[in-house]
C-alpha cells in the first residue's frame, strides 16, 4: 500500500479526488483501483510542521540575550513538531509506520519549500521506507493522474532539499546572531527595542530606507517652461520651448523674455521626425509580474495576490501560482487550443475572439522548453470557469491570467511617434510630441479602450503637417514647475524592486548572478517578507505607498556599510545554493561559509557601534522608563497639565489624554502619532507648557514630506512652519 504526504489539506483533497477517496480525521483513504492496486492512504501537512530547534533547545546558556553568548553555532541542527501542529504529526508518524504501508509518495508542492516540508516530517517521524516523488504543475484530474503515472525517484529531487535546508539553517544563522547582536548593541546606546534581521529582509529594507532618505533629503526647486501653441494656417498644436535638449529655465525673467520675444510672431517647421515603434505582446505571468499588476490595477497586495491565486490553484482552475518562469513547454502549448475554445463560450472573453493566431506553439517568447524551471508560467488550465460565477477578487486574478494567453495569440502594438521642431523667427526652438496608434495588436485585450496609463503627458494628438510649413504663434505663456522628489514604491512595485534588486550593485558578476537567481527572494517568500517588514514595524504601507518608519531607518542606518544590508550577500549565497539545488556544491561547506558569517557580522556590528551617531533623529519612542508587561512601556507616567481642565495629561499608550476623562469627560487628547511622526513624551511636554516643539523633520501628507514645529494654539496642536 502507498502512503501519499501532501503539503496541505485542500491541496491532498484535490489529489485524492479522481480516486473516489473516504474521508477520515487527518486523512483519506483510497479503495484499490488501477492506479493503486492495493488502495493507497493519502494525508498532508499543514504547511510547517515542525521547525528548527530555538537557541536554549541546544544550549540553555543561549536563552539569555548577551553579546557573550555569541555567536550562536549549532553543531548540528534539529528540528522539532511544532506545538500547535502535533496532532497531525502524530497522524502522519502513524500512517508512515503502518507495516501495510510499503512506499512513501512526498506530493509537496514542486518546489524546494514543498520539498523541505515534506522530507523533514519524514526525518523527525524515523521513516525509512521507500520514497517516490510526485511532481505536477496543476491540480486538474488530467494532471494528477499523469503525475502519479510518472512518479519520479527520491534521488532526482534530493539535492533541492539539500539546498532548501541549507537555506533555512543559514538563514537561522543570520537572523539569530545579527539580530541579538545590533538589539544588544543599540540597548547600550539607550535603544530599547528588539531589531529582528535578516539576510533578504534587511537588504530590502534598505533599498526602501534609501528611497525614503532620497525623498526627505530631496530640495526642491522651482523652474519655469515656455509654452506656445502654433496656427499654420488654422492647423493647431502646442510646442514647448527648449535649448541644447534642455527646456527647464532656472530664470523667470529669461522666460518672460522669451514669451516677449514669441509672442504673434512668424513660425516656421523646421524638421518633422517620424519613428515608427513595434511592441510585442506582453509574457505570461509568473508571480512576480502577476503581484505586481494586481497591485498596479487593484491595489491587491502582494501576499493577497498570492493567496487568491493559491485558491484558484487548488481549484484546479489556474496552474501552480508561485512560479518563477514566463514560458511554457509544447506539452502546455498543446493544450491551448482546447482551453481558449471553452473560454470563448464566456461573455467576459468573446468579444477577444475569434484569435488573429490560433497557435503559439513557434513563438519562443511563449513557447520554450529550456526556460522552463520547476514550473511553467501562471496559465488558465482546460478545467475553465465562467468568470462571472466567482468572487469579485478571483474574477479580478483569473481573467488577468486569462486575458495574459488570450493576448500572446495577439498581433503586436504598432505605434507612430512624431516629434516636430519649431522655428519662432528662425531663433527660438520649439519642440511638439505626438503619438499614434497604427495597430492596436494585444493592446485591446490587456487595456480594451483606455489610453496607455504610462503615456507622457507631453504627448498630444498632433494635425497632419509638412516640413516648412508657416504660421504664427497664436498663445505663448511660462508655466511655473517644482522638481520633485522620487516616489515611493508600491507594494507592488517592492516586489519588482526585489527581483531585479542586482541593478543595484556595483560589482557586474554579482548583478548577473542576481539577475539569474531572480534578486532577493523567491517568487514564493517575497509577500512574506513585505508582511515580515511590516509585523516588525520597519515599514508602513499608507495609499498602498510603502513607507519606512523611524524603526527601519535606525536599523539600516546601524547597520551601515556592512555587508548585511547589501544585496552583495544574496548575490553570492544565492550562486552557492543554486548549485547545491544542482548538486554541483556540498551543503556541508555551504553551512561551513555561513557560520564563519555570523561571525564576522557580529564583528562588524561590535566595530561599527562604536562610531554610532543618531544625531538628528528623534530616539525618543525607543526609550522606555519603568518597564510594564512583557517589557512593554508603561503607561500612566505624567506629561503636563491638561489645556482645558486642571487635570494632569497622562501616558495612555497610543495617545496623551486627561486623566479626569472619567470623572468629568475631560476629552483632552494629543495623538502620539501625527502624519506619520511619534511625538514624543519631551515634545508633548512643550506643547502643554504653552510653548512649541522643535521642527520635527519628516511629516508625511500623500506624497509631500515636510518639517514643522507643534504647538497649542485654538483648541488643537497645529504646524508652526519656519518663514
Amino acid at each position: 500500500m502507498k502512503l501519499i504526504i501532501a503539503e496541505k489539506p485542500d491541496q491532498g483533497l484535490k489529489l485524492a479526488a479522481p480516486f473516489s477517496p473516504k474521508k477520515k480525521d487527518g486523512y483519506v483513504e483510497i479503495p484499490p483501483q488501477p492506479m493503486f492496486p492495493g488502495g493507497a492512504l493519502l494525508t498532508w501537512a499543514v504547511g510547517h510542521l515542525c521547525e528548527l530547534l530555538s537557541p536554549e533547545e541546544y544550549d540553555p546558556s543561549w536563552k539569555r540575550w548577551s553579546l557573550q553568548t555569541l555567536p550562536i553555532l549549532p553543531d548540528r541542527f534539529q528540528h522539532k513538531v511544532t506545538k500547535s501542529k502535533w496532532k497531525q504529526f502524530k497522524i502522519v508518524k502513524e500512517l508512515i509506520h503502518k507495516r501495510e504501508v510499503d512506499e512513501i509518495i512526498m506530493a509537496g508542492d514542486a518546489e524546494r519549500e514543498g520539498e523541505a516540508i515534506i522530507r523533514i516530517i519524514l526525518t523527525v517521524a524515523k521513516c525509512n521506507k521507500p520514497l517516490k516523488r510526485l511532481w505536477i504543475s496543476s491540480l486538474t484530474p488530467k494532471a494528477v493522474q499523469n503525475g502519479f503515472n510518472n512518479l519520479l525517484e527520491e534521488n532526482q529531487t534530493r539535492s533541492i532539499y539539500y539546498e532548501a535546508l541549507s537555506r533555512s539553517c543559514a538563514d537561522w544563522l543570520i537572523g539569530m546572531n545579527a539580530s541579538r547582536a545590533y538589539t544588544l548593541l543599540l540597548q547600550q546606546k539607550g535603544v530599547s527595542d528588539v531589531f529582528s534581521t535578516g539576510r533578504v529582509q534587511t537588504p530590502t529594507l534598505a533599498l526602501i530606507v534609501k528611497r525614503e532618505l532620497e525623498i526627505e533629503n530631496f530640495q526642491s526647486k522651482p523652474f519655469w517652461e515656455v509654452i506656445a501653441t502654433f496656427n499654420m494656417d488654422g492647423k493647431m498644436y502646442n510646442g514647448k520651448w527648449q535649448k541644447d535638449g534642455e527646456s527647464r529655465l532656472d530664470n523667470p525673467e529669461l522666460a518672460k523674455r522669451i514669451v516677449q520675444f514669441c509672442r504673434g510672431k512668424d513660425a516656421r517647421i523646421d524638421t518633422i521626425e517620424k519613428e515608427r515603434k513595434e511592441f510585442q505582446p506582453p509574457f505570461l505571468f509568473n508571480l512576480s509580474s502577476l503581484q505586481a499588476t494586481a497591485n498596479s490595477m487593484y491595489k491587491f497586495s502582494p501576499q493577497k495576490t498570492l493567496e487568491i491565486a493559491q485558491k484558484l490553484y487548488v481549484k484546479g482552475i489556474i496552474s501552480y501560482p508561485r512560479s518563477d518562469s514566463s514560458f511554457v513547454t509544447k506539452e502546455e502549448a498543446s493544450m491551448f487550443p482546447e482551453t481558449l475554445q471553452k473560454l470563448s463560450q464566456f461573455p467576459a472573453f468573446k468579444e477577444y475572439f475569434p484569435l488573429p493566431f490560433q497557435s503559439v506553439m513557434n513563438n519562443k517568447r511563449v513557447v520554450n522548453d529550456k526556460k522552463v524551471t520547476d514550473h511553467y508560467a501562471i496559465i488558465p488550465t482546460e478545467q475553465v470557469k465562467d468568470p462571472s460565477k466567482m468572487s469579485p477578487e478571483e474574477e479580478k486574478i483569473y481573467s488577468l491570467v486569462v486575458k495574459r494567453l488570450i493576448a500572446a495569440h495577439y498581433d503586436k502594438a504598432i505605434f507612430d511617434y512624431t516629434t516636430i521642431h519649431t522655428l519662432v523667427e528662425e531663433r527660438a526652438e520649439f519642440l511638439s510630441k505626438g503619438k499614434e496608434e497604427v495597430q492596436a495588436g494585444w493592446r485591446k485585450v490587456i487595456y480594451g479602450n483606455k489610453k496607455e496609463k504610462e503615456s507622457s503627458e507631453d504627448e498630444q494628438d498632433l494635425p497632419t503637417l509638412q516640413d516648412g510649413e508657416k504660421g504664427i504663434v497664436q498663445e505663448v505663456n511660462v508655466k511655473e514647475g517644482k522638481t520633485q522628489p522620487p516616489k515611493r514604491y508600491t507594494e507592488g512595485q517592492l516586489i519588482t524592486v526585489m527581483k531585479t534588486a542586482g541593478k543595484h550593485l556595483d560589482d557586474g558578476e554579482l548583478t548577473k548572478v542576481l539577475n539569474k537567481t531572480e534578486g532577493l527572494g523567491t517568487e514564493a517568500t517575497r509577500a512574506g517578507i513585505i508582511g515580515v517588514l511590516k509585523d516588525r514595524q520597519y515599514i508602513e504601507v499608507s495609499k498602498n505607498q510603502v513607507f519606512a518608519t523611524n524603526k527601519g531607518k535606525l536599523l539600516i542606518q546601524s547597520i551601515g556599510p556592512s555587508i548585511l544590508a547589501s544585496p552583495e550577500m544574496t548575490a553570492k549565497w544565492e550562486q552557492r545554493l543554486h548549485e547545491i539545488g544542482e548538486g554541483k556544491a556540498s551543503p556541508e561547506e555551504f553551512m561551513e561559509q555561513a557560520k564563519k558569517l555570523s561571525l564576522k557580522l557580529i564583528e562588524d556590528a561590535q566595530r561599527q557601534s562604536t562610531q554610532w551617531s543618531f544625531k538628528g533623529m528623534d530616539l525618543s519612542e525607543f526609550k522606555r522608563g519603568r518597564p510594564g508587561k512583557k517589557g512593554r512601556p508603561s503607561v500612566g507616567t505624567k506629561v503636563g497639565k491638561c489645556m482645558k481642565c486642571d487635570g494632569e495629561v497622562v501616558d495612555k499608550g497610543t495617545f496623551y489624554g486627561c486623566s479626569n476623562y472619567q470623572k468629568t469627560q475631560c476629552n483632552f487628547t494629543i495623538s502620539k502619532k501625527i502624519l506619520g511622526k511619534t511625538i514624543s513624551a519631551t515634545n508633548a511636554k512643550k506643547i502643554l507648557a504653552g510653548g512649541r516643539t522643535d521642527e520635527i523633520q519628516g511629516f508625511k501628507k500623500g506624497d509631500k514630506v515636510f518639517n514643522a514645529a507643534l504647538e497649542w494654539k485654538d483648541e488643537r496642536v497645529q504646524f508652526v512652519f519656519e518663514k
